[in-house]
């Protein structure tokens, strides 16, 4: 029997008056304190901003803007707008006003709640060109409004709300349907115009129902989270942990994740491939100073918890002596690796990009299972995933969610159909058009292939596969990965189409830098100096060509350019999703990489 998929606005209201008093949300204030608001507090604020934005004039289907951090007035705005059948629209907090203004423009937003000064300053700017827009509503009191007429502080915004529109609201949430719109999430704009994704509520609900069959998460877990709700990622787990009657952390300040792993102690905590591979590196240079006898151990310890990983992996029961041998280990290794994710992960689900097999292997060792889920923002989030409880491949990205279906098309390029995909590309008809085929399948614009045991591996995205002056393709994505899990790497952009080999400009990681020089004795006198220096020079090539070890050799980085600044949004190099814009880097390295070939 198929399972009755819930409207997430009656699950919410559900859970409200299941939960009463018990803590539906938390949120930083200062070290070590974290405010709560129980599900009372939290579902009268919701109703509170409804009957706000019924004032207002927010109409069924109408556009409302989140333009913020992570905060629960992120969700707060988020569920209000879903009770009165509007559309909410997510703006990254690290959007420019630019990149606003056409988000603003093209959704039609009528009120864009704030999450900062920043976000406010830049809303004010680009008012007098977005004639849809009626109200900027700032989330914290300590915003200053300017004086701008559009401008409003949250409390003053709940005082416009109108008892009187209670029987609406009443309606608005007996009459939400499935399909409704229940959110615009525009693209990254890699390589054009973002493109405003439309999810409907059916594709929320299947997401959650698939989550359901997939993974254990219950009402007594608590959730950490700290990637952009603005994201699909996020924003999907997010709502699905306060959908389970799950307690979400927000963290505002993501340079405070480590203090809030420890203060939270979070079951689940959703990360991207970055945040591993800097804890994976940062550990491996920390056991490379350490005594040999600790060295030992390390090693010891962890090629026992790959050996019992292993034993899972094929579905085997570890010997009595490899379990005492894992029990020793994890007591006098994995438990401190553990403590400062906080002592209780259950799991954590990685996606957004690719992680390196090697890391997600690392992390099972050391017992913090991480789920590796592919998806896109089209597909509301995950396609194909690890499981947690069976056998998997770490070399892959997992076998399909329960109401997914994938195959491989022209070009090895991944197709998926089913519930979860996006209703189209708000007012794009003819992009939205592009992007399925004539039997209704989403092209995922990625090439992959699957194996034997139904598992997907995904080779890059077609558009960024680059071909060299040899006739060979490169994915730079791969090679990208490979080198960007080194200590001194923060970020890395190859470079090889049309070129005669292939040659990358490298972001070092700075303070690490500066440390190495420290502990050498080189001096210097400026960032720039210090990235040129020979020695400096010399240990980012021999690193570079060690993590280069299992690449072919026409894939490998021949030539690199260290660079004394990192690639910026307010350059155009990178996205708010913090992907990189290559044709822009291209562009305003193009000495630099001239100069790579000439030598």
């Amino acid at each position: 029997m198929t399972k009755e998929t819930v409207h997430l606005v009656h699950k919410i209201r559900q859970q409200a008056s299941k939960y009463k008093e018990r803590d539906a949300v938390r949120f930083r204030v200062a070290d070590q304190i974290w405010e709560s608001i129980s599900w009372n507090d939290f579902s009268e604020e919701i109703d509170k901003i409804s009957l706000s934005l019924l004032s207002s004039g927010v109409g069924v289907q109408e556009k409302v803007g989140i333009y913020a951090q992570n905060m629960p007035n992120w969700t707060i705005a988020d569920f209000a707008s879903q009770q009165i059948r509007a559309v909410s629209v997510s703006i990254y907090a690290t959007s420019t006003s630019k990149q606003a203004a056409y988000i603003v423009n093209d959704a039609q937003i009528k009120v864009l709640f704030v999450g900062d000064q920043e976000q406010y300053d830049n809303a004010a700017e680009i008012a007098e060109e977005c004639p849809s827009l009626e109200w900027i509503v700032a989330m914290k009191p300590s915003i200053h409004r300017r004086g701008h007429k559009l401008g409003i502080l949250w409390d003053d915004f709940i005082e416009k709300g109108e008892k009187s529109q209670e029987a609406e609201l009443l309606k608005r949430v007996e009459d939400a349907s499935l399909t409704d719109l229940m959110t615009l999430i525009y693209t990254s704009g890699t390589t054009g115009e973002p493109k405003g994704v439309m999810m409907d509520y059916h594709n929320f609900g299947k997401q959650f129902d698939a989550h359901d069959e997939f993974i254990e998460f219950t009402d007594k877990d608590i959730n950490l989270s700290f990637l952009p709700l603005s994201h699909v990622f996020e924003r999907a787990w997010s709502t699905y942990v306060l959908y389970k009657g799950g307690v979400n952390n927000y963290l505002e300040d993501t340079k405070l994740i480590k203090e809030a792993l420890v203060e939270v102690k979070p079951n689940v905590m959703c990360a991207v491939p970055r945040f591993y591979e800097k804890i994976y590196s940062t550990i491996h240079e920390k056991v490379a100073k350490a005594a040999p006898s600790r060295q030992k151990l390390f090693h010891w310890a962890i090629g026992v918890g790959k050996a019992v990983f292993h034993h899972k992996l094929k579905n085997e029961t570890p010997s009595g002596f490899l379990k005492f041998q894992h029990k020793i280990a994890n007591k006098l290794v994995f438990s401190k690796f553990q403590k400062l994710m906080g002592g209780n992960i259950k799991f954590m689900p990685a996606g957004g990009a690719k992680l390196d097999p090697e890391i997600g292997e690392f992390f099972h060792a050391i017992g913090i299972p991480v789920v590796l889920g592919y998806g896109l923002t089209e597909t509301a989030a995950t396609v194909t995933a690890w499981y947690i409880d069976r056998a998997f491949n770490p070399n892959t990205i997992g076998t399909k969610m329960p109401n997914v279906d994938v195959k491989i098309g022209e070009n090895d390029e991944i197709l998926v159909k089913g519930d979860v995909v996006m209703k189209g590309y708000y007012n794009k008809p003819e992009e939205t058009a592009k992007v399925f085929t004539e039997d209704g399948y989403f092209k995922t614009g990625d090439a992959g292939k699957f194996d034997e045991d139904g598992n997907l591996m995904i080779t890059d995205r077609i558009k960024e596969l680059m071909k060299t002056s040899n006739g060979k393709y490169i994915a730079p994505q791969v090679v990208e990965g490979k080198i960007g899990k080194d200590h001194f790497v923060e970020q890395i952009a190859v470079i090889a189409d049309g070129k005669n080999f292939v040659s990358a400009l490298i972001v070092p990681t700075y303070e690490n830098l500066k440390e190495y020089a420290q502990e050498n004795g080189i001096s210097y006198g400026s960032v720039e100096e210090l990235v040129n220096h020979h020695d400096i020079q010399k240990l980012i090539e021999k690193r570079v060509e060690a993590q280069q070890h299992d690449l072919a050799p026409f894939e490998k980085v021949k030539r690199f350019t260290l660079l004394s600044q990192e690639f910026s949004q307010d350059k155009g190099e990178m996205t708010p999703t913090l992907k990189l814009k290559r044709k822009t880097i291209n562009e305003n390295y193009k000495n630099e990489i001239a100069a790579m070939y000439t030598k």
